[in-house]
C-alpha cells in the first residue's frame, strides 16, 4: 500500500459530531441539437452566495460523489463542476474518476502572460490523468493563448455577446482550437437558433431547462470513528485494523461503498465487500476520504440506534456465514446486514437505497427479496431481533445451523458492537 506521513501525530476528536444531513445542490442539463443531456453543471446551494472557495469546491464534489438521495445527481453523464485554482490541488480530486469530470476552470482576472504560463503545468497535470478543461470566452483572448491548445469545452455567454461578438468568438475558437462551444444562458428561441446557425451544438440555459434543487443526503457516520479511522491510517495500520473500524459504523462503510461504487465514478467491476473497497483504494486515498468526511463534520446528535442494530445485524450474519461459505464471500454476508436496515437510516424505500450502491445482482436480491443463503441469512437475522420463532426454526433448518451456533454467534455480534460505546 502507499506510503503515507511518517512518524504521525495523533488525530484528536471533540465532541461527538456527525455530518450535515444534506446540502442544496442544483444542477442544470447541458444539452446537444437534439436536446439530449451530455452533462449536468453541479452547483453548491447550501454556501452564502458568492462565497465560492477551495473549501466549497472539495464539499460540493463530496456531496455528490456520496449523496443518499433517491435521484442520482448525473447518473452516468459528464458532471461539469466549477473550481478555484486552489481546489485543483485538492486530493479529492483522486477520489473521481476523471472520464466523467469537466472541470471548468475561471480566468484569473487581469493576468500577465507569466502567470497563465506559471498555472499551466496544472491544468496539463489535469488533463493527462484523464480531466477534460472547460474554460469562459477569456481563454480565447491573447494571454490565455498557452490555456488554449487544453481547452475541452468553451462557453460562451449569449446575454453578454452581441451577434457579431459571439460569430467571431465561434470563428477564431474553431480554427484556433479543437474544443467543444457551449452557448450558456440561452433565454429565447432567437438565442438558440443564432448559437445553432453559427456552428455551436451544445447548449445550456433557461430555454431548455432551469437548474433543478436536489436535496442531498449524507448519512452521518461517528466523529470519533472517522478520527479512529484517521489515526488507523496514517500509523499504517493493518488492513485488518482499518476494515474492523469501518465495519463498526454504518454510516463509514455506506459511504465508502457508495462512493466506491458511484454511478459512472465507480470502478468497472462492481465492490461487495468492505475489504474489497479498502484494498482498492489503498491507504492514501482513504486517508483523504476519511479526511473529507471529518471536514464535512459538524456538532450534532451521536448516530441513531437503528446505525447500532445495523451493525449487530451485519456482524451475525458474518459469523453465521463463515460456517457455510469462503471467507470472502462471508464479507458480503456482513455487507447485506449492515445495509439491510437503509431504508430507516436514509428514511427512503429500501429499492432506491439499494439501488445507490450498484451491489452485484444477488446481493441485490438478497437484500430486496430475502433471495439465496444471504437472503436465509438475513430472514435468521431479522427473526433474532424479533423472538419470531416459526422463522428462527424454519430457516436455521435450511441452511443447517443449530440454535446453538445461531445463540452463541448472536452474542458474539452483541458484544462487538458493544466495543464502539465504550472504546
Amino acid at each position: 500500500m502507499s506510503t503515507l506521513i511518517s512518524a504521525p501525530a495523533p488525530v484528536r476528536a471533540a465532541a461527538p459530531d456527525t455530518l450535515h444531513g444534506g446540502a442544496m445542490i442544483a444542477r442544470q442539463a447541458i444539452m446537444d441539437e437534439q436536446q439530449q443531456v451530455i452533462g449536468y453543471e453541479l452547483f453548491n446551494r447550501s454556501r452564502i452566495h458568492g462565497d465560492h472557495t477551495a473549501a466549497s469546491d472539495v464539499l460540493l464534489v463530496f456531496t455528490a460523489l456520496s449523496h443518499a438521495g433517491t435521484e442520482e445527481l448525473f447518473g452516468k453523464t459528464l458532471i461539469f463542476v466549477n473550481c478555484t485554482h486552489e481546489s485543483l490541488s485538492g486530493g479529492h480530486l483522486e477520489l473521481v474518476n476523471p472520464d466523467k469530470v469537466v472541470l471548468e476552470i475561471p480566468p484569473l482576472g487581469h493576468a500577465a502572460i507569466e502567470e497563465v504560463l506559471a498555472r499551466r503545468p496544472m491544468l496539463m497535470a489535469l488533463r493527462e490523468r484523464g480531466f477534460r478543461l472547460c474554460f469562459n470566452r477569456q481563454v480565447l483572448e491573447s494571454a490565455y493563448a498557452p490555456w488554449l491548445p487544453l481547452a475541452d469545452f468553451i462557453k460562451l455567454d449569449v446575454n453578454v455577446l452581441a451577434p457579431d461578438q459571439f460569430g467571431a468568438f465561434v470563428n477564431y475558437a474553431g480554427r484556433h482550437s479543437k474544443a467543444r462551444l457551449i452557448a450558456e444562458k440561452v433565454e429565447t428561441v432567437q438565442q438558440h437558433k443564432l448559437a445553432l446557425a453559427l456552428g455551436v451544438r451544445l447548449f445550456q440555459g433557461y430555454w431548455f431547462a432551469r437548474p433543478s434543487l436536489v436535496h442531498a443526503k449524507l448519512l452521518a457516520p461517528s466523529q470519533a470513528n472517522i478520527v479512529q479511522l484517521l489515526n488507523l491510517l496514517r500509523s499504517q495500520a493493518s488492513t485488518d485494523a482499518i476494515e474492523e473500524v469501518l465495519k463498526k459504523d454504518a454510516g463509514l462503510a455506506f459511504n465508502l461503498m457508495r462512493l466506491i461504487n458511484s454511478a459512472g465514478l465507480g470502478p468497472a467491476r462492481e465492490i461487495s465487500s468492505v475489504r474489497q473497497a479498502v484494498l482498492l483504494l489503498g491507504l492514501k486515498k482513504l486517508f483523504r476520504w476519511a479526511a473529507m468526511l471529518l471536514t464535512a463534520a459538524r456538532n450534532g446528535v451521536p448516530p441513531p440506534a437503528v446505525g447500532q442494530a445495523a451493525v449487530v445485524r451485519g456482524r451475525l450474519m458474518e459469523l453465521l456465514a463463515r460456517d457455510l461459505m469462503p471467507p470472502e464471500e462471508a464479507d458480503q454476508a456482513f455487507v447485506i446486514g449492515i445495509f439491510s436496515l437503509l431504508d430507516r437510516m436514509l428514511e427512503i424505500p429500501l429499492d432506491a437505497a439499494v439501488r445507490l450502491l450498484h451491489l452485484p445482482p444477488h446481493l441485490a436480491a438478497a437484500l430486496l427479496e430475502h433471495d439465496n443463503v444471504f437472503g436465509h441469512l438475513l430472514t435468521l437475522a431479522e427473526a433474532c431481533e424479533s423472538g419470531d420463532d416459526a422463522s428462527f426454526d424454519r430457516v436455521a433448518k435450511v441452511l443447517s445451523l443449530s440454535s446453538q451456533q445461531i445463540n452463541m454467534a448472536h452474542l458474539q455480534a452483541l458484544a462487538w458492537a458493544d466495543q464502539i460505546t465504550q472504546a
